[in-house]
């Protein structure tokens, strides 16, 4: 399961070390830029794509529906649009479990 928390540090993040973040190619990322309205990374002087702390957040929400819930690409957009805020919920929840889990699993490993 994808947890990218702690690994926000930086004020922009290239194409590349997105797609790593996510550990996904970068056209798919290029491609859920063009589905999704709600993504809209800046280009640098070059035309580089530049993501924020928000872009990743986005995508965080895009890659839990999609990759991680297995939703349809337009099942995924419905649902962003019914309710964006619900999906930022679930999906900070599910990093805050997963956390959870990975915090006790090293506990019991050290008991």
């Amino acid at each position: 399961m994808l947890t990218i928390r702690k690994r926000i540090e930086k004020l922009y993040y290239s194409i590349g070390e997105v797609a790593e973040l996510f550990d996904v190619n970068a056209s798919l990322i290029r491609f859920w830029e063009k589905e999704f309205s709600i993504l809209k990374p800046r280009k640098n002087k070059k035309g580089n794509r530049v993501y924020t702390k928000e872009d990743l957040e986005q995508l965080r929400i895009i890659y839990h529906l999609v990759k991680e819930r297995g939703y349809t690409l337009q099942g995924a957009k419905e649902k962003i649009r019914q309710n964006r805020d619900d999906v930022a919920r679930s999906v900070e929840i599910t990093d805050t479990l997963v956390h959870i889990k990975e915090f006790l699993l090293e506990l019991k490993k050290e008991l």
